[in-house]
């Protein structure tokens, strides 16, 4: 299924610009505009790529996705151009962090990049994070032992796999596996490859190609939940034990400056 009509319409309106403006900066009359908006026709590979250039967005991106609901800040810059980013603000245009609760984890590979999808996560403000985009993810099994399974990893956003800090952890999300918790190394100059390590090592380590990458999370965190039982481990509960910590944390830090 094609979006690019609804999407060509959002995203002018989005740069405040009208039918006839628009026309005039692709080169072409209002009325291919209005009947590419109204879907009475397709733009031409032509002029996708004049599209894809004007937006700076991908051509894909333009076609595959629904971007009604996308705000300027729901893409990120990735070298020169821009990719779908849902992201979650506040009143005061503040990241939040979204959660990825446990009985949502298993849709993520199909929901994380659409805006509709995230915005059905419950999110809350950490002020003690440091500058990047975070979300929280849970962890199940055994295999980054000493963190155990039941954890919510909170994790900060890596834009460029350039800046991978070689032997870190990272949430790695991926075509083939959804979402894993790994150790990584980068092996992408010799095999075009990342390598997974679990700290448990009775697992093997395993290589993942770089294209089969979709989202790379660096560790900043983590909450133990494994001492609690099943039943008081919720959304609602996760949240408010983050935001704890966040008010003790910056409770700390007023009190030290």
């Amino acid at each position: 299924m094609s979006f690019i009509a609804n999407n060509i319409k959002h995203l002018r309106e989005l740069k405040h610009h009208t039918q006839e403006f628009f026309a005039n900066e692709l080169g072409i009359s209002r009325e291919r505009v209005a009947s590419y908006e109204q879907g009475r026709s397709s733009p031409p590979v032509e002029i996708l790529i004049e599209l894809s250039n004007y937006f700076n967005l991908p051509i894909d991106i333009l076609i595959k996705n629904d971007l009604s609901k996308a705000e300027d800040a729901s893409f990120i810059h990735i070298g020169k151009q821009r990719i779908l980013f849902p992201i979650k603000v506040n009143e005061n245009n503040e990241d939040m962090v979204e959660i990825v609760a446990d009985d949502a984890s298993a849709g993520y590979l199909r929901g994380y990049s659409d805006p509709e999808y995230i915005e059905s996560l419950n999110s809350l403000k950490l002020p003690f994070l440091p500058t990047g985009k975070h979300r929280a993810f849970p962890i199940k099994g055994d295999s980054m032992l000493p963190i155990k399974s039941g954890s919510f990893i909170i994790a900060r956003y890596l834009e460029d796999i350039r800046h991978l800090n070689s032997g870190s952890t990272y949430i790695v999300l991926t075509h083939n596996d959804g979402l894993v918790y790994k150790r990584v190394f980068d092996k992408v100059e010799e095999h075009q490859c990342l390598l997974m390590v679990s700290d448990n090592r009775k697992y093997d380590p395993y290589y993942v190609p770089v294209n089969e990458i979709l989202e790379l999370w660096e560790f900043t965190c983590h909450i133990n939940l494994s001492e609690y039982d099943e039943s008081e481990i919720n959304t609602e509960s996760v949240a408010q034990m983050l935001t704890n910590i966040g008010v003790q944390l910056e409770s700390i830090r007023k009190k030290v400056g």
